[in-house]
C-alpha cells in the first residue's frame, strides 16, 4: 500500500466515521432510528476512532512519527470495546448482529492502517522546533 493510498483511504474512513457516529451521538438527520439496537459505548469509542484516524492521517503527511501512536491507540481502543461488547451481549445487553460484525471489521482495518505506518515512519526523524532556541530532537 503506497503512502498516498494509506492516506486517502484513512482519510476518508475517518472522516466517514466521525459523520456516522456523531449522527447517531447527536441524531442527526434521524440516523439514530435508523441503526436500531446500537450500542452506545461502541458509537463513542468509533467516534473517538475516526478522530485519531484523521489526526494519524495528517501526521503521516508530514512524516511524524507520532501518528503510528494514534492508529495503535485506536486499535487497543477497540480491543477493549470489543472486550466491553462481549460482557455486554453476554449479560444480556441488547445489541445488533451488525454491530459486532462492524466492530471486527473496524478492528481489522485499523491493524491493516497500523502496519504500513509503522514501515514507512520506522527510521523518520521527528523535527521539533522548540522556540525561542530552535532545536532538533530526534526521537525513538
Amino acid at each position: 500500500m503506497t503512502k498516498k493510498i494509506l492516506l486517502f483511504v484513512l482519510t476518508i474512513f475517518g472522516l466517514v466515521t466521525v459523520f456516522m457516529s456523531s449522527s447517531v451521538l447527536f441524531d442527526w438527520f434521524g440516523i439514530r432510528e435508523k441503526e436500531g439496537n446500537y450500542v452506545p459505548f461502541v458509537v463513542i469509542a468509533n467516534f473517538i476512532c475516526g478522530f485519531l484516524y484523521l489526526t494519524a492521517a495528517f501526521g503521516i503527511s508530514k512524516d511524524k512519527k507520532w501518528s503510528q501512536y494514534h492508529l495503535i491507540l485506536a486499535f487497543i481502543i477497540l480491543i477493549i470495546t470489543f472486550i466491553a461488547l462481549y460482557f455486554h451481549i453476554n449479560s444480556g445487553g441488547i445489541y445488533e448482529t451488525k454491530t459486532v460484525k462492524a466492530l471486527a471489521f473496524r478492528t481489522v482495518l485499523t491493524l491493516i492502517f497500523t502496519i504500513p505506518t509503522l514501515k514507512y515512519l520506522r527510521n523518520e526523524e521527528i523535527n521539533c522546533s522548540c522556540n525561542p532556541w530552535n532545536c532538533d530532537f530526534k526521537f525513538l
